[in-house]
């Protein structure tokens, strides 16, 4: 097990298997130092915990922990493209897409959820540039997406 996996274990976490892709796409792919996840659904076992817009049929504390999800996907993802989640240096960039019901304004708090776990993980590596986006809507009626970009060695 790797130092990193042994973080994930302490904080009572698990690196699912890689997504299957539901469109034409691949998980993730490298250039250079540099590993581009995929936009992650919060899926678990391969199904959404829920579906609909926050602020409506999802909280906002729900969508949060699903933002949450998304990383230890996005960190799957990340795995199968380089090796070993030991390589990764930093965390560079998160992209969080919140399908939103017209009067949710709190994207930046559903997107803290992956933020702060990445936090979490990587310490002061963790610390990143980030977007927070509402949408009409995401694949599979998802409350969530989010992408990243880490460097790695």
């Amino acid at each position: 097990m790797s130092k990193l996996d042994d973080r994930i274990s302490e904080l009572g976490l698990v690196i699912p298997d890689v997504a299957k892709p539901v469109a034409a796409y691949i998980p993730a792919i490298t250039t250079g130092n540099l590993v581009y996840t995929s936009g992650q659904l919060p899926t678990v076992a391969g199904q959404l915990p829920a579906t609909g817009k926050v602020g409506a049929e999802v909280s906002a504390e729900d969508a949060r922990k699903y933002a949450a999800t998304c990383v230890l996907n996005g960190l799957a993802a990340a795995k199968s493209a380089i090796g070993s989640l030991d390589r990764i240096t930093k965390v560079v960039k998160v992209v969080g897409f919140v399908a939103s019901d017209p009067a949710f304004t709190g994207q930046s708090q559903v997107i803290n959820g992956a933020s702060e776990l990445l936090r979490e993980i990587f310490g002061e590596a963790g610390q990143h540039a980030r977007s927070a986006v509402g949408v009409a809507a995401l694949p599979l009626d998802a409350p969530v997406e989010v992408e990243f970009v880490f460097e790695f060695a």
